[in-house]
């Protein structure tokens, strides 16, 4: 069965950090890269970061400059380092998984998101 299962979302105050992490099971993690999402209430889904299996990294404009992203083969694992948390990063975020480089969409599987609300 496969699993992509997303940890570390909370409530945060504007300038702090988060650290989200994305647990893969149940398929073959090397070939896959790995994708945060966003969405908040009202709004359209939203790319935040990604990273293929070979390290490379894809950032959102959201992200540039603030968030981090990494991954541990070995514990079939990607992280997402936030920080500057701003009010409006509050969203529920996603990771997903897609075969092959990282892509702007059509990913293979996703999680069931964590919540994460910035309170100014």
């Amino acid at each position: 069965e496969v699993q992509l299962v997303e940890s570390g979302g909370g409530l945060v105050q504007a300038g702090g950090s988060l650290t989200l992490s994305c647990a893969a099971s149940g398929f073959t993690f090397d070939d896959y890269a790995i994708g945060w999402f966003r969405q908040a209430p009202g709004k359209e889904r939203e790319g935040v970061f990604c990273i293929s299996s070979d390290g490379t990294t894809y950032a959102g404009v959201s992200a540039k400059g603030r968030f981090t992203i990494s991954r541990d083969n070995a514990k079939n694992t990607v992280y997402l380092q936030m920080n500057s948390l701003k009010p409006e990063d509050t969203a529920v975020y996603y990771c997903a998984a897609v075969y092959g480089p990282c892509a702007p969409d059509n990913y293979d599987y996703w999680g069931q998101g964590t919540q994460v609300t910035v309170s100014s």
